[in-house]
């Protein structure tokens, strides 16, 4: 099954994977992750508009994305160069959903560094389903009082980053329910 997996993940021009749209209420602890590899390609394009919705709980007001190589904003602050594969979609209320995977292929090593860096300032390491191996879960505070739940981990090679966040209260009792769910939607993109 492992090398199917692999020839499905991957396209021999280098294009982003072709992939049915996963069902967005499938929650993240549903998925063995364990086992997925993940392409490391432009995905944003393959990720379900109706996943999109139901992370942020309305319709996208705005989107972005970028690609390796291409000028982005890698934090609020710096603008650089990207070396990742990354989307961001916003809702008039506030609610964030952000993908991305890093270009370069990385180890396991760096990966458990990863593990420890994802855990910021504001941060706190959250109990989670796994999400790769090795893997993190996060509860943040935003910096304009919001809450970012987020999945960081390692498939095959690939690290691959998912955050849901959200301004409104009314979100966040099922915030992390929805990112769950957001992720889930994000690593079946990304990986099919």
């Amino acid at each position: 099954m492992l090398p199917l997996l692999l020839l499905t993940a991957c396209t021999d021009d280098g294009s982003a994977p072709k992939t049915a749209p996963s069902d967005p209420a499938t929650p993240l602890e549903s998925l063995s992750t364990r086992d997925l590899a993940v392409a490391r390609v432009s995905f944003c394009p393959m990720v379900s508009p109706d996943a999109v919705k139901a992370a942020l709980g309305a319709e996208p007001a705005a989107s972005t994305s970028y690609d390796n190589g291409d000028p982005a904003w890698v934090t609020r602050e710096v603008k650089d160069v990207a070396h990742e594969y990354g989307c961001t979609w916003r809702a008039k209320g506030g609610a964030t959903a952000r993908a991305w995977v890093f270009a370069p292929p990385i180890t396991r090593a760096r990966a458990r560094d990863l593990t420890r860096s994802s855990v910021r300032r504001g941060c706190a390491k959250v109990a989670g389903p796994d999400f790769g191996s090795p893997s993190v879960t996060t509860r943040c505070r935003t910096p304009k009082g919001g809450i970012e739940v987020g999945y960081f981990g390692l498939f095959g090679d690939a690290w691959l980053s998912c955050t849901l966040g959200s301004r409104a209260e009314e979100d966040r009792a099922d915030l992390p329910e929805r990112t769950s769910r957001w992720c889930a939607a994000v690593v079946t993109a990304a990986g099919s």
